[in-house]
């Protein structure tokens, strides 16, 4: 029996981590500038993570959530305390997809409507309704083609309100930052727009973090930029460091009610162990502020290469060329021992890495890249 293939492999096969670095099975170093999506929030192996997990699987790694599990209050407040959000309650899952997938429901649920606007070049997960809200129909089914969604441009209240008045949609979803579209951004004043909107309209606001939230662009949430306060928050990737863990962060407009929300695996003690240690290596390394001053100096340093165009903040960073970077991304693999990320847009090069990644760690990925080029 052989794996099904999701992906096109890079010919690399890493043994262990740490700090920014990875090292695969001949002994070779790799600066990790990817993350593994934006996952790998505080570095690999760092000794607050491991001693975390392993403390707590020593006592119980987990049991059902028909029980009192502490550490589910314990997370919640963490994150509650430092994203300095008020006024959520949090359900926990295992995945970006399914934190998608449960918050969709839940405003469907809520709104007793069905319709949903997401917008071009968004990515919001691989199951059935978070893939219908992607914005790339190679991947669409026939099922996720059931899920009635309209695509929108960015910036353009005039159609988003002419949606919105038919009176059917449920929610509007938006990443305050794209990740896999290739890092565009909307505007403060139209993200202003979509909150009063979706209000007046009595659809759900969904801020899609999977990607950008726990610090990774410089603030703890992304929609924070905008000083809105949305419905519904998903969360995943970077919250855990690699140990499976997502959630909703739902508004406590919206009352809760038995059954409606479930999950086996969801907010288990190892998770949520995870992902308190992440909280803890965040707010102790003061690494969203670290996440602003390292935007600074990739400026700084990219400024100095020609015809290349700088997009995204914090650490959720892209190079935007002239050309198809599919060549250089493998040069810097093989020749330079760089991971980078692709997106949607092919001429972009995205760039993920920890959140305490160091000056000399970007020295070295713009040394490579001129060599390179």
């Amino acid at each position: 029996m052989s794996l099904f293939k999701v992906y096109p492999l890079y010919n690399v096969n890493p043994k262990y981590g740490e700090g920014c670095y990875v090292y695969d099975d001949k002994n070779i170093k790799y600066l990790d500038l990817y993350g593994g999506h934006a996952v790998i929030s505080i570095g690999h192996s760092h000794p607050v993570y491991i001693d975390s997990l392993t403390n707590q699987l020593k006592k119980i790694g987990f049991y059902s959530n028909y029980i009192v599990n502490e550490l589910q209050e314990n997370l919640s407040k963490r994150i509650i305390d430092l994203s300095r959000i008020k006024n959520y309650k949090i359900f926990y899952c295992n995945s970006g997809a399914e934190a998608v997938e449960n918050g969709l429901k839940l405003a469907s649920y809520k709104t007793k409507k069905r319709k949903i606007i997401a917008f071009k070049n968004s990515f919001h997960g691989r199951s059935c309704a978070a893939i219908a809200c992607t914005d790339n129909n190679k991947i669409q089914s026939k099922l996720s083609a059931q899920v009635d969604v309209s695509f929108l441009p960015f910036n353009n209240t005039k159609l988003l309100e002419n949606k919105l008045a038919e009176n059917d949609v449920c929610a509007v979803i938006i990443e305050s930052i794209q990740g896999v579209g290739g890092l565009d951004e909307p505007t403060t004043v139209f993200m202003n727009d979509v909150e009063s909107l979706t209000k007046k309209y009595g659809s759900l606001l969904i801020a899609d973090e999977v990607q950008s939230g726990f610090g990774r662009t410089g603030d703890f949430f992304a929609f924070q930029k905008h000083k809105i306060k949305p419905d519904i928050v998903t969360i995943a990737k970077g919250m855990g460091n690699g140990f499976p863990v997502g959630g909703i962060l739902v508004s406590d407009k919206i009352k809760e009610e038995y059954g409606l929300l479930g999950s086996t695996f969801g907010g288990n003690h190892l998770a949520c162990s995870s992902s308190l240690a992440v909280l803890n290596v965040i707010e102790q390394e003061r690494l969203m502020k670290n996440a602003k001053n390292m935007e600074k100096y990739f400026r700084k340093s990219a400024s100095k290469i020609n015809s290349v165009k700088v997009k995204g903040r914090g650490l959720m960073l892209g190079l935007e060329f002239d050309f198809e970077v599919k060549k250089l991304r493998d040069d810097l693999i093989y020749k330079k021992h760089i991971f980078t990320g692709g997106s949607a847009n092919k001429n972009l090069l995205r760039i993920l890495p920890p959140l305490n990644i160091k000056e000399n760690d970007f020295d070295k990925f713009f040394k490579a890249l001129k060599e390179l080029l």
